[in-house]
């Protein structure tokens, strides 16, 4: 299959050299079927199996109207590829899947639906007692238009939801997956994945003004180490402290988990404006009394449609929740307005603060900025299938902020 080398950056701020080559293959027309032809979605013929590049790139080609308007066609295909080069996915952590017909041969059979899961770090405790493993976090879930109305992707989520259980995850299984549905509640839960919360705080950008002095200073690339590190120890704790008889999960918040935004927007940016940001977040407070945020931008219209272009936090972290309020809500006043300020500046339309605990959000509230309280009930709802004993909704998922999504 021809293909043609696509630079990819290499993610330090505005030091946008080119650091190796990325094959993306140029996709040629698929296969020609007649739906009335093929199995029905119950049949035993179909398989859930993993796509050979022609076929992953020949659904990226038709992914790229609903979720890459905001890049060229050439340039989404290219981040596509760039993004299974990342940390988070290199060695095997994405998977790419299909359901297909069994028996026809790779590259001139139909892909009747698709989507990709990204092995990440998780922990489940109980009482004390901690469980290190696996989460898998599902993406990208699409049925060609052509295939429509004939049940694929169910049974495609069907199976997938058990094999996960087993994938990647050694003799103890997965723990739990999780997936964002954009389609509501309904068709998810029905196969498995359970509705959580799915809330957000949105503020409104503001231009910077001059003079103004902000007690709170950026986080670059070279600080989000650090700040991983701490955050992971102090929600490590924070789970093990919890003995209410409940199992309380996480996906941790470890640095290749944010990186994976980072790296996908820096690639994003870099198609749009010609540059990356420098600015990831921002932190206020000496070590131990710190508190931070740290964000991403997404561009889903690009400067086109500019509507759902979002500056999306990834986290936010308070270091000791016992520190007076008012230092708290000084430092999340600046780090907020840092937030407005890089929203403004990179054409965002809204700062999103996904599902912000209690503390934060009573913080938020006393800063004194504007801002909005969204119940989401149809896009981007938090879903998660739980592999061990017990109903899903009966676990507490904790931290169950933006940096988990995929």
């Amino acid at each position: 299959m021809p293909s043609t080398a696509i630079p990819t950056t290499n993610g330090e701020g505005n030091n946008n050299n080119v650091s190796h080559l990325v094959p993306v293959p140029i996709p040629e027309p698929a296969p020609n079927f007649d739906p009335s032809t093929l199995p029905d979605a119950s049949s035993p013929s179909l398989i859930l199996t993993h796509p050979t590049p022609a076929e992953r790139a020949r659904t990226w080609r038709l992914t790229h109207p609903m979720w890459g308007p905001a890049l060229t066609e050439k340039d989404y295909l290219a981040r596509e590829a760039y993004l299974t080069t990342v940390p988070l996915a290199r060695n095997g952590g994405i998977t790419h899947w299909i359901l297909t017909v069994r028996d026809m041969p790779p590259d001139a059979r139909p892909v009747l639906s698709s989507c990709e899961s990204i092995r990440k770090k998780a922990i489940s405790v109980r009482d004390g007692k901690v469980t290190e493993g696996v989460c898998h976090g599902i993406a990208s879930v699409f049925t060609d238009p052509v295939y429509r109305g004939r049940g694929y992707a169910s049974r495609m989520m069907s199976e997938l939801g058990r094999v996960l259980k087993g994938w990647q995850a050694g003799e103890e299984g997965a723990l739990f997956s999780v997936l964002y549905s954009d389609i509501g509640k309904q068709f998810y839960a029905k196969h498995g994945w359970a509705p959580f919360e799915s809330s957000h705080v949105a503020i409104r950008p503001r231009k910077r003004e001059e003079g103004v002095k902000e007690v709170a200073v950026p986080i670059g690339y070279h600080e989000l180490a650090e700040l991983a590190c701490v955050d992971e120890r102090l929600l490590r704790k924070d789970l093990a402290s919890r003995r209410d008889g409940r199992t309380h999960v996480a996906l941790l918040p470890e640095l290749d988990a944010f990186l994976w935004h980072m790296m996908r927007e820096d690639f994003m940016t870099k198609c749009i404006f010609g540059r990356t940001p420098t600015v990831r977040g921002a932190v206020a407070g000496k070590p131990g009394q710190r508190v931070w945020a740290i964000w991403m931008r997404g561009y889903y219209g690009g400067l086109k449609k500019m509507e759902g272009n979002t500056l999306h936090v990834l986290r936010v972290v308070v270091e000791d929740e016992n520190q007076p309020n008012e230092e708290l809500v000084d430092g999340l006043r600046s780090i907020i307005r840092i937030a407005q300020h890089e929203a403004a500046e990179w054409f965002a339309q809204e700062i999103h603060v996904w599902n912000p605990p209690p503390k934060v959000k009573f913080l938020i509230e006393k800063t004194g900025i504007e801002f909005e309280f969204v119940n989401r009930d149809k896009d981007s709802i938090a879903s998660l299938m739980w592999y061990s004993e017990g109903p899903a909704e009966e676990v507490n998922w904790v931290a169950n902020e933006k940096y988990a999504w995929c």
